[in-house]
């Protein structure tokens, strides 16, 4: 299986989520009980436990809080998609976002650089959101 085949999987909770992929928008739940945003899809608040959200588009744009230089592939991964670059992005939409860094100049990443959403096709239709710099 390759990263390609990958098939997210779909409940309730992250259905709109997941299908907003299929048309590269990004979207972020925000609790209507307490007003926080949250970003992964829950079915419930962490902050509150409230279970009604309503869904605003990403800006998609953010700063590298924590990066990571990775050189032996990760389960779907063959050698050719090393070395590979995970990192935090606190999202200017005020979450933070667990995903890799793409991009011929990937291992530069710093804390503090300024990146820009991508996307990755994947099965379904779906695309994996994905962060470069933006330099």
């Amino acid at each position: 299986m390759s990263q390609s085949d990958f098939l997210p999987p779909e409940r309730p909770g992250t259905a709109p989520y997941w299908d907003a992929t299929r048309s590269r928008r990004l979207l972020l739940q925000r609790c209507r009980a307490c007003g926080q945003l949250i970003h992964h899809p829950r079915e419930a608040c962490p902050h509150c436990l409230a279970q009604d959200f309503v869904w605003e588009e990403s800006t998609g744009r953010g700063s590298v809080h924590a990066v990571s230089v990775h050189h032996r592939p990760f389960e779907v991964m063959t050698p050719q998609d090393c070395p590979y670059v995970v990192a935090f992005v606190d999202l200017d939409d005020g979450v933070r976002f667990l995903s890799d860094i793409v991009g011929p100049d990937r291992e530069t990443a710093a804390v503090g650089d300024r990146v820009r959403l991508v996307w990755k096709p994947v099965a379904g239709g779906c695309h994996l959101p994905l962060f470069e710099l933006d330099r």
